[in-house]
């Protein structure tokens, strides 16, 4: 794929370029331009859109990731406490309360990567924006041109 400064500064010139009529042209060469260049331009819009949605979904799966770490050292921490109940029960000597605090410490661990998993999907959008810009401005530099 291209760089997106790239792919942006070839977009704004094709924009331009379709906009910029000969007048030496026939309306039927014009009128089939027009609809080369929006077949073109609708086809890039998809394709922004394409890129802009995935780079979401990837920041949103490494978010999961974060999400189900925090999860399976919970889990490691919920085995200690039990295990720290077991001994307790079982030996009622100090190794209990030694077992226990280690147990606390994990599961807190886990809690604060899943929190922050999920504070990190909390700010991410599916909806491609830029995308959406760039259509708004299309739209508008063909209505400014076509008055």
């Amino acid at each position: 794929m291209a760089d997106n400064g790239e792919t942006a500064s070839r977009t704004q010139q094709e924009r331009e370029w379709v906009l910029t009529a000969e007048p030496s042209r026939s309306l039927g060469d014009l009128l089939a331009g027009l609809t080369n260049d929006l077949s073109t331009l609708f086809r890039q819009e998809i394709q922004l859109a394409r890129a802009e949605t995935m780079e979401k979904v990837s920041q949103m799966t490494q978010s999961v990731v974060w999400m189900a770490a925090g999860g399976l050292v919970a889990y490691a921490g919920f085995i200690g406490v039990l295990m720290a109940v077991i001994v307790g029960l079982a030996a009622f000597i100090p190794l209990w309360l030694s077992a226990l605090i280690v147990g606390v410490v994990v599961l807190g661990v886990g809690l604060i990567l899943i929190q922050s998993g999920r504070s990190q999907l909390k700010q991410l959008s599916v909806v491609p924006e830029r995308t959406i810009e760039s259509i708004q401005q299309d739209a508008a530099l063909v209505k400014e041109k076509m008055s």
